[in-house]
């Protein structure tokens, strides 16, 4: 197994979350980030180089918790994810007070690969930053990285949206900051440069993590749903994310845990959320939806996983059709980092026959420390 190690120096050590990490290329395994050792493991993302290789990452520790001790990995599969092998891991100062999180995966439109992270400390946790690398090379097992850097503050555990206008943006929250945390941070030369563009303002009763997601609609609007107290909220820009319509809640119902929205290829809109769409459920019975009129009604639903204890889809849709999800289940005990995979046709069916194919289809990318009971 080859691992690629990030710590930083300590040129800043004032505001250690804020120094770049250092990158070291194939170190040996640390014991603190070993498979073995953890106790903690999830909030997964997945995507898919134009290759077909697969990419996963999430964040573990040594810890049972979201702590100090947190760090990334990364793994990759070019068997379709038969096997996985982790290959790089970002951990800014091992046992030190800055902490690694919320990590996302994904191909941009030139197919170049970007992971993301977040990065504070327990007592800067109002600056937390959004922080990259990528590579060219996503059809490489072990490709060569850029620089990491800092893109903005805030927390972007969701996937970037590209406009029809070309322009890239990063759903990036700072919910422990300020009001107007769910942005938009909006790139106009293909993730050169970042700037914010406009925000919606999130009432700080409702206020939980946002994990906004943004579509954009058929005649151009953005529409965002956000993370919040009471399930999902919803907002619209006519002007490409300057100004938002006040935050209210949506007909999505759904727990206060992260969901999943992307356009497909056909156009019709895939929404991965737990339970019914008129249902509030806890972390359980994960399923996927079809939107063939841009979000106003949807199918059945697909059932993907019906256990407690999972939650927070991520995926891709790849250009064959095949649809990957990837999630969690039980962080601290069976650490099961997983995903499945299934088609748009699977949905709409959603007969008993579609069900056991993708409960088939499930696999196992980590199953980090095991069951401590």
């Amino acid at each position: 197994m080859c691992f690629a190690f990030f710590s930083i120096s300590k040129a800043q050590e004032n505001k250690p979350f804020l120094n770049p990490p250092q990158i070291i290329e194939k170190a040996d395994v640390n014991e603190n980030h070993s498979v073995e050792s953890r106790q903690f493991s999830g909030i997964s993302s997945l995507a898919v180089s134009p290759g077909g290789r697969m990419w996963c990452i999430w964040y573990a520790g040594p810890t049972p918790g979201e702590d100090l001790n947190n760090y990334v990995v990364l793994s990759t599969s070019g068997d379709k994810g038969e096997t996985w092998n982790e290959v790089l891991v970002v951990d800014p100062d091992g046992p030190g007070p800055v902490r690694a999180f919320d990590p996302e995966v994904w191909i941009d439109p030139n197919g170049t690969l970007w992971i993301f992270w977040a990065q504070t400390t327990k007592d800067d946790n109002k600056i937390i930053g959004v922080w990259s690398l990528k590579t060219t090379d996503p059809d490489n097992e072990e490709p060569k990285w850029s620089e990491p850097r800092r893109l903005t503050d805030g927390v972007m555990m969701c996937k970037p949206l590209v406009l029809s206008t070309g322009e890239w943006v990063l759903p990036a929250s700072t919910w422990r900051q300020n009001d107007y945390s769910a942005k938009a941070i909006v790139s106009t030369d293909e993730g050169k440069t970042w700037k914010e563009r406009g925000a919606v303002d999130v009432p700080q009763e409702f206020r939980n993590f946002d994990e906004h997601m943004i579509i954009e609609k058929h005649n151009g609007d953005l529409w965002m749903l956000v993370r919040t107290k009471y399930g999902i909220g919803k907002s619209i820009s006519s002007d490409r994310g300057k100004n938002w319509t006040p935050l209210i809640p949506s007909e999505i119902q759904h727990p206060a845990a992260r969901f999943f929205i992307r356009r497909l290829n056909s156009g019709n809109l895939l929404l991965v959320k737990h339970g019914p769409i008129d249902m509030r459920t806890g972390r359980s019975h994960l399923m996927a939806f079809i939107s063939k009129d841009d979000g106003f009604s949807w199918s059945n639903g697909l059932l993907l996983d019906e256990r407690p204890g999972i939650s927070y889809p991520d995926g891709q849709q790849t250009s064959d059709g095949t649809i990957y999800i990837t999630y969690d289940y039980n962080r601290t005990k069976e650490q099961n980092v997983l995903f499945t995979s299934f088609t748009e046709d699977d949905v709409l069916k959603a007969t008993d026959r579609q069900i056991l194919n993708v409960f088939k289809n499930r696999n196992i990318v980590s199953k980090g420390g095991g069951r401590k009971d």
